[in-house]
């Protein structure tokens, strides 16, 4: 499968099916409306890749599709076939809007599934291959495809200014911490949007270590930053109108002598301390040092922060669905509707700061990282840590996407996440096929009670 590249065609026209395998892919329903004479000559004489549904649902095929073809693999027998397969993709549009696809869509299509096999190669990757220079390399290689040079802040420079979550969870490493930004500012760009990414290459638990059975898979904990590279790469690609920072917080949770233990207390970069009780919950540590680096440096308007956070997400909703906690009960509707849309399944966690966020009262600091309880939703929970670094007043759009059990699918990565931020921020990009799967954006959906609203927030919703 690493061999094999994707490339989707308007027409992939007539073969024989002998030298040419062709398989037909669609819903039922969809599939008993395509006529004969379309497929004819791909049958005949005997049977690629056909992908039949309607408009609405091209986006969503396509990602689906990625997600077959996996580009990591270290099998011996992979590295003696030089030869790189091509699958040629067509679809066959049913329903009203049936006509030929058009050229920009199978460009977007191109590039989002290329960012979707990107986040599940850095997911797949284990440490060994993908710490956090690799990472960094990864970053460096996509800055310089978009003519974007990153920010990158690293180890010492990182305590320096203040980054003590992100500086605390990866200082014991063989390799050092880091936060990395790549920054989008188009003229004529009217509000600013920062998705941060949780960018734990490993995660050994640190001294609260965990066990032979929970360790194994933990190469996945990059996942959320995997998703915002690749995302990020599509949605530049494609032409996005609005400025859009991703900021990629970086670091190997390892054991040795300079590790965080249970007791440290740390500065985090929103000016709040944080009394250390489970090194085992570092993601939102590196995570509240990115939000507050998008509120303070970038003035972001609207922070997503994406990652693999917590166990007890697949829990809460699930292996398919990742779990949304927002301040916004219009953004928090508009995730579940982009991701009906996109095929990267979402549904609401509770939001109650009011009740849950005492979980992290501390004696000596200003919160403990970890719950108190660990029965009273801590998917929840875990998310306000991140919001309490923005304040839970903050007047911007915040939206926190916990993605720990659909970043896999077994023992593979699913690029999750790349569709669901291209889908949900379709609105600001020029592409057509973005602005139809996208929920939000409409201007006529303003309510006039809304019109006292900050005008940057109204345009998105």
């Amino acid at each position: 499968m690493a061999n094999v590249g994707l490339q989707f065609q308007a027409s992939a026209g007539d073969a024989d099916p002998q030298s040419r395998p062709l398989l037909l892919l669609g819903q039922l329903h969809h599939l008993l409306r395509v006529p004969w004479s379309h497929v004819r000559g791909k049958l005949q004489p005997r049977v690629t890749e056909e992908m039949v549904c309607e408009q609405a649902d091209v986006f969503a095929s396509a990602c689906a599709l990625a997600r077959a073809f996996p580009l990591f693999t270290q099998r011996s027998g992979a590295s003696r076939r030089t030869e790189k397969k091509t699958v040629t993709v067509e679809f066959f549009l049913v329903g009203q809007d049936n006509g030929p696809v058009e050229v920009s869509t199978l460009q977007c299509l191109a590039n989002a599934t290329e960012g979707v096999r990107l986040a599940a190669r850095i997911v797949d990757t284990p440490c060994s291959e993908m710490n956090t220079d690799t990472f960094l390399e990864e970053i460096n290689k996509v800055g310089k495809e978009l003519g974007i040079v990153p920010t990158i802040i690293r180890d010492e420079e990182l305590q320096a200014r203040g980054f003590g979550g992100i500086y605390g969870v990866g200082k014991a490493a063989l390799h050092p911490p880091a936060l990395a930004v790549l920054s989008h500012t188009p003229d004529g760009a009217t509000q600013t949007i920062a998705w941060v990414g949780k960018g734990i290459v490993y995660d050994t638990g640190g001294l609260s270590i965990k066990g032979k059975t929970t360790m194994p898979g933990m190469k996945r904990d990059c996942g959320g930053a995997a998703a915002v590279l690749g995302a990020f790469r599509a949605a530049i690609k494609q032409g996005f109108k609005d400025n859009l920072h991703a900021v990629f917080c970086l670091a190997e949770n390892s054991v040795g002598p300079n590790a965080t233990r249970p007791d440290d207390i740390h500065l985090l970069y929103s000016g709040k301390t944080v009394e250390i009780n489970n090194t085992d919950a570092e993601g939102r540590l590196v995570l509240a040092d990115g939000v507050s680096y998008a509120c303070k440096d970038l003035g972001a308007d609207i922070i997503l922060d994406m990652a693999t956070l917590t166990g007890a997400q697949g829990i809460a909703t699930g292996k398919y669905h990742a779990a949304v906690l927002t301040n916004s009960a219009e953004w928090e509707a508009a995730c579940v509707k982009a991701g009906r849309k996109c095929g990267d399944l979402v549904h609401p966690l509770v939001y109650c700061p009011e009740l849950h966020f005492s979980e992290f009262t501390s004696a000596v600091a200003d919160m403990k990282n970890s719950v108190a309880d660990r029965d009273n939703s801590p998917s929840s929970c875990a998310g306000l840590f991140i919001a309490s670094h923005l304040g839970f007043d903050w007047p911007g759009v915040w939206v926190h996407l916990d993605i720990a059990a659909p970043v896999h699918a077994g023992e593979r990565a699913t690029g999750f996440g790349v569709a669901l931020l291209l889908a949900l921020f379709g609105r600001a990009s020029e592409d057509p096929l973005l602005n139809l799967v996208s929920p939000l954006g409409c201007e006529v959906d303003v309510q006039e009670g809304d019109m006292g609203r900050d005008s940057k927030r109204r345009k998105l919703v």
